[in-house]
């Protein structure tokens, strides 16, 4: 026989702070693991300038661009934030929301979200690698913080993929760690976001080896370099919709 319950027992929390970094040696290659999924929250929030701001517009792009029968792809769903608010954006349209992500932990705290969630609008999830996922039927596609752990040969292949699968007047959101082209803005822009860093409770040790996990993994370009493979992907209006420091997203919309 199982034992009841006991209310008064203290519960693990759902979520944990960032201190993934706080320990000296703990620079190895950054990896969407166990450990990551149970801080990530905080982990995002304090690390990513502007990201509070970001889901909500997703939310507020897809009310304007999703299309009826349409699929809406969330490709590097983590937890589920940019999942959540296109299932909110699509309101009583006939759409089925499908997020896709290659960590399996990741996956299972996602799954948690969805069912607390009490939107109508179908969410499958999948726990797969983006660049084999079968697409089609789209009319809002994400790729929140996605692209740039991508190898930077298979970012076109993808895009073209993603664009072939939505259907006229469908849209892309990209959004993106980005670098400047001029060495003296890039500084500038590197030095702003420690001081964004610093500012949310991270230290200087934090920081630094934070800093070089993500550099053995996360390959940022240029907005121009975004721009030009978003074209040559075959999106007709590329604009840039949000900025924060060198965190910026992308709407590419296709017309025809």
């Amino acid at each position: 026989m199982s034992r009841p319950s006991n209310p008064d027992r203290p519960k693990a929390p759902l979520f944990e702070t960032d201190r993934l970094y706080s320990q000296a040696g703990s620079d190895n290659a950054f990896r969407f693991d166990a450990a990551v999924a149970r801080v990530f929250p905080d982990m995002i929030r304090r690390s990513v300038p502007g990201y509070t701001t970001i889901i909500p517009m997703i939310g507020i792009i897809t009310d304007r661009f999703a299309q009826n029968g349409s699929h809406c792809y969330d490709l590097g769903c983590s937890l589920g934030a940019s999942t959540l608010a296109m299932r909110h954006g699509v309101g009583d349209r006939d759409c089925r929301i499908i997020g896709v992500d290659n960590a399996s932990d990741m996956i299972e705290r996602c799954q948690h979200f969805i069912a607390l969630d009490d939107h109508p609008a179908p969410v499958s999830l999948h726990c797969d690698d983006i660049l084999d996922t079968p697409l089609s039927d789209a009319s809002v596609t994400t790729l929140n913080f996605t692209l740039q752990f991508v190898e930077p040969d298979e970012r076109l292949p993808l895009l073209r993929r993603i664009f072939e699968a939505t259907r006229p007047g469908g849209a892309l959101i990209l959004s993106e760690k980005i670098r400047a082209e001029d060495e003296a803005e890039q500084q500038l822009q590197t030095d702003l976001h420690h001081d964004f860093k610093r500012a949310n409770g991270y230290s200087d040790l934090e920081i630094s080896q934070k800093r070089s996990a993500l550099e053995q993994v996360l390959i940022p370009e240029t907005l121009a370099t975004h721009r030009e493979r978003l074209e040559q992907a075959g999106f007709d209006t590329v604009i840039v919709w949000y900025q924060c420091f060198s965190f910026i997203s992308l709407l590419a919309v296709r017309s025809q």
